[in-house]
């Protein structure tokens, strides 16, 4: 796993270079919100070509007994985001996606307040909480960071006190399984083309879907299978645990924990897979749509994508080992 390796070594460089000249913004979130990165920075393997996508999440402020807000004023939220603009831009990391339009400021009630209801994800707070809880870094305001997550997991984990002993988290199991088919049916709402340049470029999309966007997911609900496997429960405590790591660590974690050699060879085979597509996509996107337009070099990249998702359809199946928790993510 060396390309792996060197990306989680060169990511936490990158993200520590950032923090250096952000210590303003340290300040100003310091006790009241948070900034956390998703995407190639948050599960540790970002390439020199990668954005950087930030959350920014407040407390709520003691001080606002009617309307939860957020701890972070508007005006220093507008400094801390300018800070974060200057800074990715002194250190030649890409604009942020959209024009910066995805940089948000919520508050915890904002990630939680919609949490199964139907329009859970009409300000995109869908995406940011669960991100949070799948991928997620904290560039700024770790204590609150932490505090945030374990709000989110209580939130998921209310009805726990009734099941201690065989607890099955189905309500994050499906909002889970929900993110990776909102993110399918994005992908085929959004790239839906007849020019060449498009097609390509919807085939490069499909690719990362089918390795990162796929990891995200199904790295956390291996995990979670994983402990309910051993302990016929998933405590709160364990979800919190899975946050701290990364997708690939998650799947490091289950290898190590295992005497089953076939989920051992599994996992490993997942990791494998995954170091592969991180050295097939280290590339500019101009280069890898200049790939995918050309047939010959583009269908190794098409075998791998199948490749990957058959390895985690195996893995999902031999983790679960026909559980209940297992069966419930099927049917």
């Amino acid at each position: 796993m060396r390309e792996l390796e060197r990306r989680r070594s060169e990511t936490a460089s990158r993200l520590a270079n950032l923090r250096v000249k952000l210590e303003a913004a340290e300040e100003m979130v310091s006790g009241k919100a948070c900034v956390y990165t998703t995407g190639s920075f948050g599960r540790g393997d970002a390439s020199p070509y990668s954005d950087l996508d930030l959350f920014i999440v407040g407390r709520l402020d003691d001080d606002k007994e009617e309307e939860p807000t957020s701890a972070l004023k508007r005006l220093d939220d507008v400094l801390v985001r300018a800070d974060l603009v200057r800074a990715t831009r002194d250190l030649k990391i890409p604009d942020f996606d959209g024009d910066g339009k995805y940089l948000v400021h919520y508050s915890i009630a904002d990630l939680t307040k919609t949490l199964g209801h139907p329009e859970d994800d009409v300000t995109n707070t869908f995406t940011a909480r669960l991100l949070l809880l799948l991928e997620s870094s904290p560039l700024l305001g770790r204590s609150v960071y932490e505090s945030i997550t374990r709000d989110v997991i209580a939130r998921y984990w209310q009805d726990f006190s009734d099941h201690e002993a065989s607890f099955i988290p189905g309500f994050l199991a499906n909002d889970i399984l929900r993110l990776w088919r909102t993110f399918c049916v994005n992908y085929e709402v959004r790239t839906a083309s007849t020019s060449v340049e498009k097609k390509a470029k919807r085939k490069v999309k499909n690719f990362k879907l089918k390795h990162s966007r796929l990891l995200t997911c199904f790295s956390a609900l291996l995990f979670l299978l994983n402990v309910f496997r051993l302990n016929k429960t998933v405590r709160s405590e364990d979800a919190v645990e899975m946050i701290k790591l990364s997708p690939t660590q998650r799947l490091e974690k289950i290898a190590g924990m295992h005497a089953d050699m076939s989920v051992q060879s599994c996992v490993s085979k997942l990791l494998d897979q995954y170091d592969a597509f991180l050295e097939m996509t280290n590339h500019s996107e101009l280069e890898l749509v200049s790939i995918f337009q050309d047939g010959v070099r583009y269908q190794p990249y098409k075998e791998r994508g199948h490749a990957f998702g058959n390895t985690m359809f195996n893995a999902v199946n031999l983790v679960g080992d026909g559980s209940l928790f297992h069966r419930i993510l099927t049917v």
